[in-house]
């Protein structure tokens, strides 16, 4: 019995020892299995889509992003105003469409017209007229029976009216030289057709201010960026420029500054820069609103990377320094400028480093979980 009770009591006092070593074996296990699980590795199939780029140095590039609006090249158009009162009919074009040189849009019916056909009538009988009367008067002077006098009466008589000849076909050439009382209207340049003020049948007079069509040559169009008073000597002639539109996002229109405007618009108290581009193809239409980036290099060098491996987070931007599918360490960086698809660094991390560049923002998610 007493040896029973003394082993109960070793027992006992084994257990008192080995417990908290068994109870801190246990709870160091419990501790290591949660840290194991929080660890995030890559998925096979996210790794094989990812793209892991490197760090480099480049040349630093600080640009601006303006904002702006496509326009007409007013050197390459043409607003046609009806030189004669009348009747216009005859019109065969539409909004948009695309006129030849000399191509008639329009026929105006117009007394005016008829008017200057009946003086060329008038002009051309008293040339005649006079013509006649001068040689009868050589004649009759070589015969005495006219005086000197009347012979050179007679010759400036003929010059008065093929003088008057003139500015009668002068005046109806000056007015398309139509002699049945109607006046053509043509298209004084190539172009497209972009606005178109009037249709048939409609009553036009000549001292009206409105025209009648405006044709332009979009082979060449302007841009206008808007200069806040912050940026304004961050601008000089012939900044290279990068122009964007909604319309093609992925295609990038260069360009440089060919004018400033040295004055503020009194209304949005902003600047206004002029940038002329190409547009062969017609891609750019007047009207569209594009995004304008202006681009200045510098002579320094600086770490940059692509713009997707950027992640923005709590007013603080990040990327992913990758190691390997189980390494993968969220870096926050410090940003000089963004110019296209690179941004340059200014802190964070070293040249060299490999980052994701490609669906950073789903492992950023991951890690974070």
């Amino acid at each position: 019995m007493q040896a029973s009770y003394k082993k109960q009591i070793l027992t006992f006092c084994i257990f008192l020892l080995t417990g908290p070593l068994l109870f801190h074996s246990c709870k160091t296990e419990a501790d290591k299995k949660p840290e194991e699980k929080q660890r995030y590795v890559i998925p096979d199939s996210i790794i094989k889509t990812i793209q892991i780029d490197t760090v480099q140095k480049c040349q630093l590039v600080n640009s601006i992003t303006l904002t702006g609006q496509v326009d007409f090249n007013q050197d390459n158009v043409r607003k046609i105003y009806p030189l004669v009162s009348g009747n216009i009919q005859d019109i065969k074009v539409v909004l948009g469409d695309y006129v030849k040189q000399g191509q008639v849009l329009g026929v105006i019916k117009s007394s005016e017209m008829a008017g200057y056909s009946n003086d060329l009538v008038n002009a051309e009988s008293n040339l005649r007229i006079a013509q006649t009367n001068l040689q009868k008067t050589k004649d009759m002077y070589s015969s005495g029976l006219a005086s000197k006098t009347d012979s050179l009466n007679a010759e400036v008589a003929v010059q008065q009216s093929q003088s008057e000849l003139n500015r009668v076909n002068r005046v109806l050439k000056i007015n398309g030289g139509n002699t049945q009382g109607e006046y053509a209207v043509t298209a004084p340049i190539s172009g497209f057709l972009v606005e178109k003020l009037v249709n048939n049948n409609t009553t036009i007079r000549a001292d009206n201010s409105n025209n009648l069509f405006t044709i332009s040559d979009l082979k060449n169009v302007w841009v206008w960026a808007n200069v806040y008073e912050s940026n304004i000597t961050a601008i000089k002639m012939g900044d290279n420029v990068n122009v964007t539109t909604l319309s093609y996002p992925g295609k990038v229109f260069k360009g440089r500054v060919d004018k400033i405007m040295n004055v503020l618009d009194p209304t949005n108290k902003v600047m206004k820069v002029r940038i002329a581009l190409d547009n062969a193809d017609y891609s750019l239409k007047p009207q569209m609103f594009a995004s304008v980036t202006v681009t200045n290099p510098e002579n320094v060098q600086s770490l940059c990377i692509p713009k997707t491996a950027l992640i923005f987070d709590h007013s603080q931007y990040y990327v992913l320094v990758f190691k390997n599918r189980t390494d993968v360490r969220i870096t926050p960086v410090q940003i000089l400028s963004t110019n296209g698809d690179k941004t340059f660094i200014a802190s964070g991390i070293n040249e060299g480093d490999l980052i994701i560049s490609s669906q950073a923002i789903l492992i950023y998610d991951a890690l974070n979980s």
